[in-house]
């Protein structure tokens, strides 16, 4: 009787520590919001999906379509400053090679994504935008739209 009693107690156990794992583990998903976007620019397509987290960081995936005949995609990560963007793109160039970086800025402006161009320079091989230098979103290289899902 007292071996059953074990047995029994250890499986209730073990189901309450499996419900607390899952219960955390959907916890930690509703804590950022998903943001989905899509820029088009001649043939150009480009793709971006991030997560907001509660401390201003971002992360998620970034693609750029060249026509249909090529793509960059990878791994967008950052910080959110009031309605700036910026971070790093991590990426394969036309889905091989090496591991890239690449810095990216977003202007947020009129529910619209604005990709800023500015002045990049490498440090310790890690490419940032220059400081000091302004970064320009008049005549961004991408406008990104939300898409709702």
């Amino acid at each position: 009787m007292n071996l059953v009693l074990e047995k029994s107690k250890s499986v209730v156990g073990f189901c309450v520590l499996f419900v607390v794992l899952v219960l955390g583990c959907a916890d930690a998903n509703k804590e950022g919001k998903q943001f989905h976007y899509r820029a088009i620019k001649g043939k150009d397509t480009a793709l971006l999906n991030f997560i907001k987290l509660e401390d201003n960081r971002f992360f998620g995936q970034y693609e750029i379509r060249y026509g249909g005949v090529s793509k960059d995609s990878g791994e967008v990560r950052g910080i959110i400053v009031g309605d700036t963007i910026k971070g790093s793109f991590y990426y394969h160039p036309y889905g091989g090679g090496v591991l890239k970086r690449y810095p990216i800025a977003l202007l947020k402006r009129n529910n619209q994504l604005l990709m800023g161009k500015g002045v990049i320079s490498v440090y310790m091989g890690i490419p940032s935008f220059l400081k000091g230098d302004p970064i320009d979103y008049s005549n961004p290289q991408f406008v990104f739209d939300e898409i709702k899902k």
